[in-house]
């Protein structure tokens, strides 16, 4: 999966903002966020109806992110996922975050799949991974 292959638009909103204007560094968190749960929509998957029926739900494990400039009250934004790597029980992803083509934040995203009651760390379930590889495939 390409950078352009899936992207999600986000409007900065004046509640994401601080007193300067400028985004709040935590949101980028939150725009990431929803561009990765659009991304497992697209893919056929909601959470909800994962965590229902397979009693799995995806966590942040970890993550790098590197502020490159500033997003601003009113900005259309848009947010990239592409996978980098998927393993036995989770997905690596490089996210972006660009305004008109020009580069805002780079992250780098570790999501695991965990057993929704207990947390333990579980195998991503066949028919996900298998929609992932497809997407990863047509790199």
């Amino acid at each position: 999966m390409s950078l352009d292959q899936f992207h999600w638009p986000v409007r900065v909103y004046y509640e994401d903002t601080d007193a300067g204007g400028v985004v709040y560094h935590s949101n980028y968190l939150n725009f990431m966020e929803r561009a990765r749960t659009e991304w497992l929509r697209a893919l056929g998957f909601e959470q909800t109806v994962v965590k229902e029926s397979l009693g799995v739900i995806i966590v942040v494990h970890s993550l790098s992110i590197a502020f490159k400039s500033p997003a601003y009250f009113n900005d259309l934004l848009e947010i990239h996922c592409n996978v980098a790597k998927i393993g036995r029980g989770s997905i690596e992803l490089a996210q972006t975050i660009t305004r008109n083509g020009v580069l805002l934040i780079s992250a780098h995203v570790k999501a695991a799949f965990v057993n929704a009651a207990t947390f333990k760390p579980v195998g991503i379930p066949p028919n996900i991974k298998e929609a992932m590889l497809q997407e990863f495939e047509h790199d």
